[in-house]
């Protein structure tokens, strides 16, 4: 079992990361958007951030193996530090097809930094649990996934407010501040190599993964992108241009949802107390998988023209608006739900010695999800409207619950022993 203490620097550094990040899309989105990017702009300044995300973790599994989590981890920190002093000192009087570029780039940094970062504290939870706790693994995972999100939203607070306060370039250096103590306190604090792979990993094994492991990472191709495709440019330009809510509002009812999304992940375990290994765990994916692809389709029909008609009918006092908000909250728990699931599965399918090949493989699926969604948020708003974004993401969840189909606990529990162990 690996050392508490070093995980425990590992995941505090990781926590401190997760508020900056959440901070600083909050940050990009507002200030650009005050600035008149339209919908399809501001998803182009978030697109390099997600395709990093790809490479990151396809080749970042790979270092993190090789070198060990604690080259990542400080690699993260410092990536992300640059990013954000690059983006402070976005020059004056650029043209917006110059701005949009030079936006890109230092999101790009912070797509790479943020996926390092991320990649080292979930391979570590794999490495300090002991081989055949899959209840305490759930937790693990659970609780992990959960406060991260939660933290994320706390970030999306602090980036409205330090925007209202100090302005875009103050928040920005703030934040790079903050992130180098991190740096040095996890520099001075953490003394191990987490992760590092005891034999030589081969070119093949960065492809050559499990059939569960390839089924759950086009699982969460899917299910990411049915929720970027509305989360990340739709609902939030949604709220501001035709509900009318001024940014701090959107600020913070984005950030309530990512922090109620967290809590609920972490209480996985506990509200499904029968989910106790890979097999369970599998049948209960499928199962909430279909429970979460009506829910933004009801959401859809709630907010289109026809469907507000007929339900301001039949309810007195039904307010499109109102539905939409508490829509996307059942959306949220639903969410959760499925994300930890498959979080947890990632885990439990992973040998320990080489989990963070794994675990950056199915990150890079996740990455290819969420740079889909960014993009055909930004598109389908523009052409369509965020009824079109609704009926699509309940499109990508029905084709992420067939990837899940195939896994069964037979085959997972052989997963769990790694090719070694076959």
């Amino acid at each position: 079992m690996a050392d508490m203490k070093n995980y425990a620097v590992v995941t505090a550094s990781y926590w401190g990361f997760t508020i900056t990040d959440g901070a600083l899309r909050m940050l990009v989105l507002l200030h650009f958007h005050a600035l008149g990017y339209k919908p399809l702009d501001l998803a182009f300044l978030f697109l390099l951030y997600e395709a990093m995300g790809v490479v990151t973790n396809f080749f970042g599994g790979w270092i993190g193996a090789r070198f060990g989590l604690r080259s990542t981890l400080f690699a993260g920190l410092f990536i992300q530090i640059a990013a954000l002093l690059m983006l402070a000192g976005l020059p004056e009087g650029l043209t917006l097809p110059l701005s949009v570029a030079y936006v890109m780039a230092a999101q790009a940094l912070s797509g790479v930094a943020k996926d390092l970062t991320k990649m080292s504290s979930k391979s570590a939870v794999k490495l300090v649990v002991p081989d055949g706790s899959h209840g305490l693994l759930f937790k693990w995972v659970a609780m992990l996934t959960g406060s991260k999100n939660a933290l994320k939203g706390v970030g999306f607070f602090m980036g409205g407010y330090l925007l209202y306060r100090i302005g875009f370039g103050g928040a920005l250096v703030a934040m790079a501040a903050a992130l180098a103590l991190i740096l040095i306190a996890a520099f001075l604090y953490l003394t191990s190599d987490l992760g590092k792979a005891k034999s030589k990993i081969r070119g093949k094994e960065l492809f050559s993964k499990s059939r569960e492991i390839n089924f759950l990472s086009a699982a969460r191709i899917f299910l990411f992108a049915s929720r970027d495709v509305w989360f990340v440019v739709g609902v939030p330009v949604f709220l501001a241009e035709v509900v009318g809510w001024t940014f701090d509002e959107i600020g913070s009812f984005m950030a309530l949802w990512v922090i109620g999304y967290g809590i609920v992940q972490a209480l996985v375990p506990k509200l499904l107390r029968r989910t106790r290994n890979s097999k369970s765990a599998a049948s209960a994916a499928k199962a909430w998988g279909l429970v979460l692809a009506l829910s933004p389709a009801l959401i859809a029909f709630g907010i289109s023209d026809y469907g507000s008609q007929m339900l301001m009918q039949a309810f007195d006092g039904f307010e499109a608006a109102t539905f939409l908000v508490r829509g996307l909250i059942l959306f949220g728990v639903i969410f959760a739900i499925n994300s930890a699931l498959h979080s947890y599965l990632i885990v439990a399918y992973s040998d320990a010695d080489k989990v963070s090949l794994n675990v950056g493989f199915y990150y890079m699926a996740n990455a290819v999800g969420r740079l889909a969604g960014t993009l055909l948020s930004g598109l389908v708003y523009q052409y369509y409207g965020l009824v079109a974004c609704l009926l699509i993401s309940s499109a990508m969840v029905v084709l992420a619950v067939l990837f899940t189909l195939p896994l069964a606990g037979k085959k997972a529990s052989q997963a769990q022993r790694g090719p070694e162990g076959r």
